[in-house]
C-alpha cells in the first residue's frame, strides 16, 4: 500500500488521467484507481470529493447530473475541461522532473 503522504500531490493528476477518455462519477473513479494501482493505492472518499471540488473550482473539470437507467437515481458525473487537459500536461512534466530527481537518491542496499 502506498502512503497517502507520498502520493497526495498527484491525486489531481490521477483523477484527470481517468477523465481524459470518458466522463465518470466518483465511485467508478475510485474503483479504477484501486484496480489500476493493483490495490496499492486506495483514495479515500473524502480525498476524492475534496479533489473534485478543488478541480472544479479551478476550472479543470465540470460536474453534471445524469439519471441512472437502472435505478432512476441522479448521479454526479465529471468531465475534464481544456484547462484541465493543460493542467494534466503540466503535472505530467512536473512528475517526470520529480521522478528524475528522486531517482538520484534511491538505490539498492
Amino acid at each position: 500500500m502506498i502512503s497517502s503522504d507520498v502520493i497526495r500531490g498527484y491525486n489531481d493528476t490521477i483523477i484527470l488521467c481517468l477523465l481524459l477518455d470518458n466522463e465518470s462519477y466518483g465511485y467508478e473513479i475510485s474503483k479504477k484507481i484501486k484496480l489500476l494501482s493493483e490495490g496499492k493505492y486506495v483514495m479515500k472518499e473524502t480525498t476524492l470529493y475534496s479533489a473534485f471540488t478543488r478541480l472544479e473550482k479551478n476550472g479543470y473539470i465540470v460536474s453534471f447530473y445524469k439519471e441512472e437507467e437502472t435505478h432512476g437515481r441522479r448521479r454526479t458525473y465529471y468531465r475534464i475541461t481544456p484547462a484541465g487537459i493543460e493542467y494534466y500536461r503540466e503535472k505530467c512534466i512536473e512528475w517526470n522532473v520529480t521522478q528524475h530527481v528522486i531517482n538520484k537518491f534511491v538505490r539498492e542496499l
